[in-house]
């Protein structure tokens, strides 16, 4: 049975001691971003995580990402975030979501961000209503958070039988792709075409739509990746 930390210094410890440096000297040159990198497998961050998720109350768990997303560690990030990705939380997300939102000012990875992006997603589906805070997010400075945007309503691009709010949120993020698309921005050109990529397993119309209508903004990787799954 896993071990089951009470505070941020016992839960660090806890990933450093599985931390390897030889994988760690590769995150880093991989992510490019300057900071500590232990060199722990995500397998094992999220084994961890899992863990802790199970054997301790909501309480305990906030405080404990809290203190681990401080330490602004790599792994210490993953696993912060990690320990808020559950899809129902009783008897109320609103900390959750909070803390989330308190933690965007501070994206500079992409690994970090769509960890922490993974976690809102699940919040965002258990209250689609919060989608009014995420448009604000698409008229941002900071191509991190307008980037975020797209990420966290990837659900919506993957949904069968959307319902009719479901898909309201669909049509809404297709309009924030048409304005993306305009930016020569790698990273949101990007987040645009993997939204789309997923669509068009899902609701191919739309995306053969859209791309009729704004490709020619597109980068020719996005658009390549935005139509990988579709038929001529």
């Amino acid at each position: 049975m896993t071990a089951l930390p009470q505070s941020g210094e016992q839960a660090l410890e806890m990933l450093r001691a599985q931390g390897d440096t030889a994988r760690a000297k590769g995150l880093a040159e991989h992510h490019k971003v300057p900071r500590e990198y232990l060199g722990v497998a995500n397998g094992a961050l999220g084994d961890l995580a899992q863990a802790w998720r199970q054997g301790l109350d909501l309480s305990t768990r906030l405080s404990l990402a809290d203190a681990l997303w401080k330490t602004d560690i790599f792994e210490a990030r993953i696993t912060a975030a990690k320990l808020l990705t559950q899809a129902r939380i009783r008897p109320d997300d609103g900390a959750v979501w909070d803390m989330i939102l308190s933690w965007m000012a501070d994206f500079d990875s992409w690994a970090i961000a769509d960890q922490v992006m993974t976690a809102a997603q699940k919040r965002l589906v258990a209250d689609p209503s919060r989608i009014e805070t995420v448009a604000s997010w698409t008229t941002s400075d900071d191509h991190w958070i307008k980037r975020a945007a797209m990420i966290i309503a990837l659900p919506f691009a993957k949904q069968n039988h959307p319902s009719e709010t479901e898909l309201a949120i669909r049509v809404r993020v297709l309009g924030w792709a048409a304005t993306y698309v305009q930016d020569a921005d790698w990273t949101l050109q990007k987040s645009v075409a993997w939204w789309l990529r997923d669509l068009s397993k899902h609701d191919p119309e739309r995306v053969q739509y859209f791309l009729s209508n704004h490709a020619k903004h597109m980068k020719p990787f996005a658009r390549k990746e935005a139509a990988k799954f579709l038929t001529e």
